[in-house]
């Protein structure tokens, strides 16, 4: 239950810094917003001025609202939250005060805040975590007292998956199978030795997850693939690491480039794939993956909570400023393009193209939602619970 409040929280304040980029951008430059919600309808009320009393008015339910200024709503579906912004859809071309009426680059600015708001966020997130103090990769030689080793990565179907690790576990000591003889580890070197050391031999690992210790064993194997490893990990040797507040916005800045970076090269690598006929990659996560990766943040502390909220705010910025139709991307390709023909789009060929669109957008995600019910085998679980 705690994980679907967090999943929930932090979906909902991604969606709804996204939406409210859009509110401010279109209120900022003179257009009307109809209702600007939290959560999604059904409404549970609503709060907007009187244009003749100039008093706010409170009204419970989900009744239509007449006003010429902006309903405020709470909404009974607390996922994040939305905007109507006149005219969004091509409609009142002729009022001042619709979207549609504006000049292109209005419309571009009003689009692109979205995007902005969720990169704004990702920066003031990271900034909160450097000073509060997160974990920073360090090498094996540098003197830290409170450094640890931790599992940056696993490789599918390597033995460490096959022992229980998760991406994230320290590693506090170390040994073999019927030897009962513990060693404290301080390095990934010695991880890496006792593994080279010891293939098809079972060894023993004292894992720190959160506030549980375990005991996980597994046997390192004795062939595998260049570059994995006898157990198919990479380790990071970390250490926490916190900075003033003013460094801390700086350093945040710098996280949300270098993070950003990341992404792009990875979604290349993606889209390259498709284009080679090699197929989606099965690290690509939704919903149900990102349900789960809350699961293992929310384990390991509000620090990674407040990692993991940015890199999908992120990633939220970076899908939705894609030129594809049905994302705000998409719609500033079509303003570009009247721009260079120097004339609109026929709004039914946009319509339809964005209705196209949205359709591939859900259909990829009931493709990626069904692989992530195989990938953390979600349908044996819930078999499991009814016996």
């Amino acid at each position: 239950m705690a994980t679907i409040i967090i999943f929930i929280l932090i979906l909902g304040v991604l969606i709804f810094v996204h939406e409210a980029g859009h509110f401010l951008a279109a209120v900022r430059n003179g257009i009307k917003a109809d209702e600007f919600g939290f959560g999604f309808p059904p409404r549970i009320c609503g709060l907007f001025k009187d244009e003749k009393s100039g008093k706010y008015r409170f009204v419970l339910g989900n009744r239509e609202i007449k006003s010429k200024n902006t309903v405020y709503s709470l909404n009974w579906i607390p996922l994040g939250g939305f905007v109507k912004i006149k005219g969004e859809n091509g409609e009142g071309a002729s009022e001042s005060d619709s979207f549609s009426a504006q000049p292109a680059w209005t419309r571009i600015k009003v689009l692109a805040a979205g995007v902005a708001m969720n990169f704004f966020l990702a920066w003031i997130l990271l900034s909160i975590v450097l000073m509060i103090g997160a974990p920073q990769a360090i090498d094996d030689n540098a003197d830290a007292p409170n450094a640890k080793v931790q599992i940056s990565q696993i490789v599918p179907g390597a033995p460490a998956e096959k022992m229980g690790l998760k991406i994230g576990d320290e590693i506090c000591a170390a040994g073999v199978a019927g030897q009962e003889v513990w060693s404290e580890i301080k390095t990934t070197k010695e991880i890496q030795i006792l593994a080279s050391e010891n293939k098809g031999r079972e060894i023993i690992l004292k894992i720190r997850r959160g506030q549980e210790t375990l005991e996980l064993r597994g046997t390192p194997r004795i062939e595998y693939p260049e570059g994995q490893g006898p157990l198919g990990i990479s380790l990071a040797r970390t250490a926490i690491v916190n900075y003033p507040w003013y460094e801390s916005i700086w350093r945040g800045l710098l996280a949300v480039f270098d993070l950003t970076l990341a992404i792009f090269i990875a979604l290349g690598g993606i889209i390259k794939n498709l284009f080679l006929g090699e197929g989606m990659a099965m690290d690509i996560a939704g919903p149900v993956g990102i349900a789960v990766m809350t699961k293992q943040a929310a384990a390991l502390g509000l620090v990674y909570v407040l990692q993991f909220a940015a890199i999908l705010s992120v990633n939220l910025g970076i899908i939705n400023g894609l030129p594809f139709p049905a994302l705000d991307g998409g719609r500033i390709l079509f303003i570009l393009i009247e721009k260079i023909k120097g004339s609109r789009v026929s709004q039914k060929v946009e319509q339809a193209l964005h209705t196209a669109g949205f359709f591939l957008l859900i259909a990829l995600m009931v493709v990626v939602t069904f692989r992530d019910f195989i990938r953390f085998e979600i349908v044996d679980k819930i078999r499991g619970l009814f016996g």
